[in-house]
């Protein structure tokens, strides 16, 4: 039997172990969103739907089989803007599955800045949704006006709370109330989709199955602080749930603590 390897960590909320080596640029106030004119959006429809939708299918088909459980709850949603929230444990898979959960809508994800710095892939990642995270306060209203607009217009935007990639973890992290605000704020439904990893026959490559909850509203009853929280336990309690559908181990991950136990 292959031995797992074994990660250790300390801080579930704020350790990473993504493997990039990228130096992160300046989100500061002249980084550009983009969404809107004729140009960005044919470069949109041309990076987006022509060139990394089929291949980016075609990769999830044939090296996870990939497949989406549930999807089917989205459908009467499909007219309006909502929230997609996700487990974050593959650097690769993490970027292609929302634009799948959301079909046929576009979809959005809010990134680190990791995601505009590469050479030649971060010139073309913010036509393929995304929106990396600010730095400064006035890069922050470039921010928030570049998400009311996907809101305004009926896009689609996906966050991973957990914030940090734990590659093929197969629990959920705790993860903030913070990023829960947007749903609230522009008051939209929420859905929760968790990716879990299970055995595949004859191959050390598991199947990647990807199961939708939801939807999920803030409760109005409550002031606005608690509603972030009360959305946030519910997609927190619905991605435990699912996980428990992961059956392969590919690491294990073990508190430094634990070491010595």
């Amino acid at each position: 039997m292959k031995e797992i390897p074994v990660t250790y960590y300390k801080d579930e909320l704020n350790d990473e172990f993504s493997t990039a080596v990228i130096t992160p640029r300046a989100i500061d106030e002249n980084y550009k969103y983009g969404g809107k004119g004729l140009l960005w959006n044919i470069a949109h429809l041309f990076w987006y739907r022509i060139v990394a939708f089929p291949i980016a299918f075609i990769w999830l088909k044939c090296h996870y089989h990939h497949k989406i459980i549930n999807k089917k709850v989205i459908k009467p949603y499909l007219k309006n803007s909502f929230y997609l929230y996700a487990n974050h444990t593959n650097p690769v898979a993490d970027a292609l599955i929302p634009t799948f959960v959301s079909h046929p809508k576009d979809c959005f994800v809010i990134v680190h800045a990791n995601n505009v710095s590469m050479p030649y892939l971060g010139r073309i990642n913010p036509y393929l949704g995304a929106l990396p995270l600010p730095d400064n306060m006035a890069a922050t209203k470039n921010f928030m006006d570049a998400i009311k607009y996907k809101m305004e217009h009926k896009h689609v935007v996906t966050i991973y709370p957990e914030a940090h990639i734990w590659p093929f973890y197969t629990k959920i992290r705790p993860f903030k109330d913070t990023s829960f605000r947007y749903p609230v704020q522009y008051d939209v439904p929420v859905f929760a989709f968790t990716n879990t990893y299970q055995k595949r026959k004859n191959s050390d490559v598991p199947d990647m199955i990807t199961y939708v909850d939801g939807p999920f509203f803030a409760d109005k009853n409550l002031a606005p602080k608690e509603r972030r929280m009360d959305l946030r336990n519910k997609v927190y309690n619905a991605m435990v749930e699912r996980s428990k559908n992961s059956n392969v181990e590919l690491i294990k991950y073990v508190k430094v603590e634990e070491k010595n136990d």
